[in-house]
């Protein structure tokens, strides 16, 4: 595999497997957290303390759960997934579904604040309130979302133990930094670096410039 080759391979694994556990980070996350923030039950307080906890969750904390649970002794064992991009985006799921829940929630907690008695007293039900709660959030969510693809493009040690690091098939950029580093082949580990930073720049280019078209 030449080197070019062996660089777009790398880059398609980490945009795919970052991508993927950002979409269903996000789409677990932003229900839960708006549920959270805006339809009170007992304990709500105790689910937000868990999920800000979650924020700080170490990486290979959760790369082991997951290494275990995908094990041929484990659970999930029977899937096939350890040492496979699935595996890697199911340990970086668990790593960005707390964060994008927990900044929903702080985003909608504040919009409720501020328009839950005004929506009532002109008139709005329940369910009208909240979708205008969503609504007045949408930006704190985007930037949840942000946030959240920031902690699965840049991750390392879980998907290092679930992925394995193998070559032309769950290598990434991080982890091809890491690799590189440690052969002393620091050339190369600053061209990953350099394409991981690109990337991650053009990312959030891309969704700053659709919250200030749509969500403005």
């Amino acid at each position: 595999m030449g080197w070019e080759s062996e660089i777009l391979q790398i880059v398609g694994i980490s945009v795919l497997v970052a991508g993927t556990s950002t979409l269903l980070g996000s789409l677990l996350g932003i229900p839960l957290g708006a549920l959270v923030a805006l339809r009170p039950f007992r304990g709500r307080n105790f689910v937000r303390t868990l999920a800000f906890t979650f924020y700080g969750f170490p990486p290979v904390l959760a790369g082991l759960l997951v290494f275990l649970l995908l094990s041929n002794a484990g659970p999930l064992g029977v899937l096939g997934w350890l040492f496979t991009p699935l595996g890697m985006v199911l340990a970086q799921t668990l790593l960005v579904t707390p964060i994008v829940m927990g900044l929903t929630i702080s985003a909608m907690m504040s919009v409720e604040k501020r328009l839950r008695e005004t929506a009532l007293a002109l008139g709005a039900d329940e369910r009208q309130w909240r979708v205008t709660a969503v609504h007045e959030a949408r930006i704190g969510v985007a930037s949840a979302v942000m946030v959240g693809f920031g902690r699965a493009i840049s991750e390392v040690g879980a998907v290092l133990i679930v992925g394995g690091n193998i070559r032309g098939h769950t290598r990434v950029l991080t982890t091809a930094i890491v690799l590189e580093t440690a052969q002393a082949n620091y050339v190369a580990a600053t061209v990953y670096g350099v394409i991981l930073f690109a990337i991650a720049f053009l990312f959030f280019a891309i969704l700053q410039r659709i919250q200030e078209r749509v969500f403005s």
